[in-house]
């Protein structure tokens, strides 16, 4: 399964389109059945349903008390994730699932996920209907663009150059890359190329019906992600699910209360908090 990336700038002018991987998993029809198990939130933001332990970000605490697990429905899904080698030492320690309605306007902002307790890797598992995930990037740098021909149309195309697009093997997951088919593109050199600041760029990732997607290195701690309004075109289910961070891994400060909270998150006897 494929996920279609393009790169807009500001003004709405297409500057790149590539093809990047996503995960699929064959059924992911337990998750939606539960899908109408959820509670508001806070007027404009989707409807939501947590499995994890109740957590103030802003004070750095955590309490354990309520939390009893992942809800058994996941597990299947769990197991089939740990099939790709992306994620074949993945423990999701929480999972949050959240209800877009197109109707309530539901979407949400550009943000960066807490990375004090929640680990480099977000997994998401996208239900329902297909959306599109929206990447942006605060960066002072700038992406250089060279000019491409389409094939078969000879058609002029600015896309990302090689410098901008290297591919990376993070932690011994599977390397991946936004641009991963540039070596089939044929470069038009008549045209120069044009450097486009980050900030002026987004990057917008089509999400299917039952596609999972990972986001780490860059993509969790330099791109902020977003889903917006004009993107919730039916009801939406995401299911995300976190790791923990270094700090509560093996070896970390709290690595005690880690492995408490990865015990009962693998039981799989769960309810909302």
């Amino acid at each position: 399964m494929t996920c279609t990336q393009q790169v807009t700038g500001k003004d709405g002018n297409r500057t790149q389109e590539t093809q990047g991987s996503s995960v699929c998993p064959e059924d992911s029809a337990s998750l939606e059945k539960h899908a109408p198990d959820f509670y508001l939130a806070s007027s404009g933001f989707p409807f939501q349903q947590d499995y994890g332990p109740k957590v103030n970000f802003k004070k750095k605490k955590l309490k354990v008390d309520g939390f009893i697990g992942l809800p058994s429905f996941s597990q299947e899904i769990v197991q089939r994730m740990k099939a790709h080698s992306a994620l074949e030492d993945f423990f999701p320690v929480e999972q949050c699932n959240l209800d877009y309605l197109p109707e309530r306007g539901s979407a949400i902002d550009p943000h960066f996920d807490d990375w004090w307790l929640w680990g480099e890797r977000l997994v998401s598992l996208n239900l329902l209907s297909k959306t599109v995930l929206s990447m942006s990037c605060d960066s002072e740098d700038s992406l250089q663009l060279f000019a491409t021909l389409s094939q078969g149309r000879g058609e002029s195309n600015h896309s990302a150059s090689p410098q901008a697009c290297q591919t990376h093997k993070p932690n011994n997951h599977t390397p991946t890359s936004a641009c991963e088919n540039l070596d089939s593109w044929e470069i038009d050199h008549s045209s120069p190329p044009r450097l486009i600041p980050y900030k002026e760029v987004t990057v917008d990732i089509l999400l299917p019906r039952r596609s999972l997607i990972v986001l780490y290195r860059d993509a969790r701690y330099k791109w902020k992600h977003a889903i917006y309004r004009k993107h919730i075109e039916h009801r939406r289910i995401c299911v995300t699910f976190r790791e923990l961070s270094a700090e509560f891994a093996l070896g970390g400060k709290q690595e005690k209360l880690g492995k408490e909270l990865l015990e009962i998150a693998l039981t799989f006897q769960g309810k909302p908090v």
